[in-house]
Parts: structure tokens; sequence; C-alpha cells
């Protein structure tokens, strides 16, 4: 996946914040680091370099000024829609040779580690 995000510019923990984002637009930075299991200086970091490509912009919470939310720009936006047809693939290519059975099961697995972790 690195060398497929290598020719725009993103990182594999940068595409996955910008995924998160997609799905739920305007969290905070606390929330996206829980989402990405992540810890908020790296999220900082992270988030700091997404904001300096344009990808995304903070605005402060009004329901409490200390914090920020987070919301992608159109141009996060465009770049999702221009990568997700690549990570499709990798996917596919990550899962050749598993049966469909096979891939419901890592997917059970998957959740309820997930599930374990939050």
């Amino acid at each position: 996946m690195c060398r497929n995000l290598k020719p725009y510019d993103i990182t594999p923990e940068q595409w996955g914040l910008i995924n998160i984002l997609f799905r739920k637009d305007g969290i905070s930075q606390k929330e996206l680091s829980e989402k990405s299991f992540k810890d908020q200086p790296t999220i900082t970091r992270i988030l700091d370099n997404l904001e300096a490509k344009g990808m995304i912009e903070r605005k402060i919470n009004r329901e409490d000024r200390r914090t920020f939310m987070i919301f992608l720009t159109n141009e996060g936006r465009d770049l999702r829609d221009k990568l997700l047809p690549i990570a499709e693939k990798t996917l596919q290519k990550v899962l050749t040779g598993f049966k469909e059975e096979e891939i419901e099961q890592l997917k059970i697995w998957l959740n309820k580690i997930y599930n374990n972790l939050i």
C-alpha cells in the first residue's frame, strides 16, 4: 500500500485518518485518536501534515473552545475518491487465495479484536 500511496504524497497513517474522517467528519482529535488507536501526539503530527497539504482543517469546537473539530476539505475528499479504488485493489490482492467463508471468519475475528480494544 505504501508504494501505491507514494505518488500521492500520502502515508498509510494519513490515509487511515482520511478514511475515518470520510465516514465521520467533524470529530475531535481525541475521538480520532480513539478510532485510529493512535496516541494524541501521533494524531497531532499526522493532522499537522494533512493540514499543511490542505487535506483537513481544524475548527474550534463551539462546545469546548479548548478542543478542535477535524474536517476533510474538498481536496481531502477528492484524494479519498482517487485512492479508494487503489485501496480496494490492494485489499483484493491481499485476499487472493482465501475462500469466501475464510474471509467472513477473518472479519469475525478482527471485529472481536477491535471490540476487545475499545
